[in-house]
């Protein structure tokens, strides 16, 4: 039920490629497709730029100097805890916070300098780009409900708190989600990245179009997919029930909600937490201690106090036949824009990753490359996955520079 058989990566390709072409001629498609506004940098860029990153409850605030020579060098760095009145109330006041501690990382580093400071800003949310500085937020997602922004554009938002704060040397001249910022990130240091993927508690990916432009694929929304009832289950039980569907059996948000079910329908199967976290599935699918002892302490949290070996065993089985499908199924989706961009892979590309399932899942980014080896072969040798962490602030800034060249 949960097996990928290169047979089936394949044909996940050709149906992918099929949305592809359909979004990009503005056509009904699964995939959105949608421009960014935005080309890779040059590697010659240089000066020093502010990146922003907001995309949850921590805001981080970067200075970047870039060198002109494809060398970047973190000059400062800071992190902003958002509360709750930040993230439900006025969305001006929202944007006051954000401006507030722009100007106290500034008056902080700025030695007295009276700098222009030129601003990329990484903000992770359903966004309609209009152009490289202009973004209407769709809707509000990751809890937050800051009133007075979902159809409004956010960079004119922070530049008119900036404003308020009298912070008229610093101006947000560039937007751009994790993933362009994830590829915007490697890309300045290695010419041959050219798609950025997210695959952490939500997944999504960019690539360079075949005319240089950055696109957003927005994939999580990809639905050529066959589920299983595990998956069906997991989508009515969600808050956006028929969306999202590759997203849903890829992400962590979602993998502990599949191997519970799973886990429901064992022999010997006891009561799992709701929340049963992809955090959990990987301790268990890692689990070498003797007897499995780390999973039976685990379980023992959760209610279970004497699950038998066999069951262990079992539900790491279980687990990792879950984590599996996701890997296989991010490889064919990797694979899908590789071959977009070069059908028989005669050049070199790099991936840049981010996102704790790629990162901290046992095996996960493993599986990825040995998929992409069944479906590539020797041409495998081309295609160099490369984990780019805490990207969306360095690529926000490294945005701001293109903006400027």
């Amino acid at each position: 039920m949960f097996s990928v058989s290169l047979g089936e990566m394949k044909e996940f390709m050709r149906n992918f490629h099929s949305e592809m072409r359909k979004g990009l001629a503005g056509e009904k498609s699964s995939l959105r497709m949608l421009s960014e506004y935005v080309k890779k940098p040059r590697g010659t860029e240089s000066g020093i730029f502010l990146g922003l990153d907001l995309g949850g409850t921590n805001f981080r605030i970067l200075l970047l100097e870039l060198t002109g020579k494809r060398k970047t060098r973190i000059l400062s760095s800071s992190k902003f805890l958002l509360h709750k009145k930040h993230m439900t109330g006025a969305g001006t006041a929202l944007f006051d916070f954000l401006a507030a501690c722009i100007k106290s990382f500034t008056d902080k580093y700025k030695a007295g300098i009276d700098r222009k400071y030129r601003i990329g800003f990484t903000f992770s949310f359903p966004v309609k780009k209009r152009a490289l500085a202009r973004g209407i937020l769709i809707r509000w997602t990751k809890g937050f409900r800051a009133r007075g922004v979902e159809g409004k554009d956010v960079v004119l938002l922070l530049n008119e708190s900036l404003k308020r704060k009298g912070l008229r040397c610093a101006e947000v001249v560039a937007l751009a989600n994790d993933t362009v910022s994830t590829l915007l990130a490697r890309s300045y240091e290695d010419p041959d990245c050219d798609i950025g993927v997210i695959l952490g508690t939500g997944t999504n990916a960019c690539y360079c179009e075949r005319a240089g432009e950055i696109i957003n694929i927005e994939w999580g929304r990809f639905s050529k997919l066959r589920g299983t009832p595990y998956d069906k289950a997991v989508d009515r039980l969600s808050i956006n029930p028929g969306e999202q569907l590759l997203e849903k059996m890829v992400s962590g948000m979602y993998l502990g909600r599949i191997a519970r079910l799973v886990a429901e329908d064992l022999p010997g199967k006891g009561k799992l937490p709701g929340e049963f976290k992809s955090e959990y599935m990987s301790l268990i699918e890692s689990d070498s201690s003797k007897n499995m002892q780390k999973t039976k302490n685990l379980l023992k949290k959760f209610g279970m106090p004497d699950p038998s070996y066999s069951d262990r065993k079992l539900l790491k089985k279980a687990c990792s036949m879950v984590s599996t499908r996701a890997a296989r199924l991010g490889a064919a989706a990797i694979a899908s824009v590789i071959t977009r961009m070069d059908a028989r892979l005669l050049k070199k590309h790099t991936v840049a990753i981010d996102g704790s399932v790629y990162e901290k899942h046992s095996g996960f980014s493993r599986k990825i490359k040995q998929a992409l080896k069944e479906i590539f072969g020797k041409n495998t040798k081309n295609i160099r996955l490369v984990l780019t962490k805490d990207a969306s602030a360095k690529g926000a800034a490294i945005l701001a520079a293109t903006a400027a060249s």
